[in-house]
């Protein structure tokens, strides 16, 4: 039996990897991380989404506190995040610097956390949704980093990455943009209805009507997609907020069809 470990934070990328790995594993299991986030809306995001999916065999959520220390609004709620106009203007703003909402060893300390919950149930892959594109200014997003953290992991537990068994961490997402993970969720059957009670805003507010980088970034992966985001029509059909005017909202027809399936989800976690 092959069988996977899902880091999950309730995000629109790794509610696309929970559901891709249900696809191509036997076997799927999740954690989640509370982390004191300024976004914990995400880890009720993350429960909600499993129980949705069905077939996770398990659904840990760890608590670690305020443990990572750093400058990043998410986990100091005495610095702002930063806003933008636009994807434009936040591309030119943000350039190649590091994201100001980057945690320091987040994603260290999250893999190897995974790493250990892995080994002890006898799982080999650990799946992130990372990503490298779409001006994800994050080190610790990057294959280059991946590949080293994946190899100190298999140090650590005395592995060897010649063996068939041992840890591999997987990255569905890595190379690719916003809009062709949308792609990829729609591929999946149930995936892409799913995102509408993923989680994305930094400011951990819904409905999503803010402009910090992660959402902004989300708008703009669903406008190039040409999919209405579910997240979106979701809080249009609650009556809290106006749909977009960007052309992927513009056919009624899916908007409307969409909103069925969500209310069906909807019922199912009442």
């Amino acid at each position: 039996m092959n069988k996977a470990m899902v880091v999950l934070s309730g995000g629109q990328d790794s509610v696309t990897c929970l559901a891709w790995a249900k696809q191509n594993f036997d076997e799927v299991h999740a954690i989640t991380f509370n982390y004191n986030q300024r976004h914990s809306i995400e880890i009720q995001a993350a429960q909600n989404v499993v129980k949705l999916l069905g077939g996770i065999t398990s659904h840990e959520i760890i608590d670690v506190g305020p443990i990572l220390a750093g400058r990043s609004p998410l986990t100091n709620p005495q610095i702002d995040l930063e806003l933008y106009q636009n994807y434009e203007q936040m591309d030119k703003t943000i350039g190649d610097r590091t994201e100001l909402t980057f945690v320091p060893m987040r994603n260290a300390l999250f893999l190897t956390l995974a790493a250990n919950r892995a080994i002890c149930k006898d799982i080999y892959e650990i799946i992130t949704g990372v990503c490298q594109a779409d001006n994800a200014n994050y080190p610790d997003c990057r294959k280059v980093y991946i590949d080293v953290q994946e190899d100190a992991i298999n140090k650590a537990l005395g592995l060897d990455k010649n063996d068939l068994n041992c840890i591999g961490i997987l990255t569905p997402l890595m190379d690719m943009s916003k809009a062709e993970s949308i792609n990829l969720a729609t591929s999946i059957p149930g995936a892409y209805e799913l995102l509408a009670f993923s989680h994305t805003a930094y400011d951990g507010q819904y409905p999503p009507v803010g402009s910090d980088h992660a959402t902004t970034l989300r708008a703009h992966g669903f406008e190039e997609s040409g999919y209405p985001d579910p997240l979106v029509v979701r809080a249009w059909s609650e009556g809290l907020m106006e749909l977009p005017t960007t052309p992927n909202y513009s056919d009624l027809d899916q908007i409307n069809a969409l909103v069925t399936v969500i209310g069906s989800l909807k019922k199912r976690l009442a």
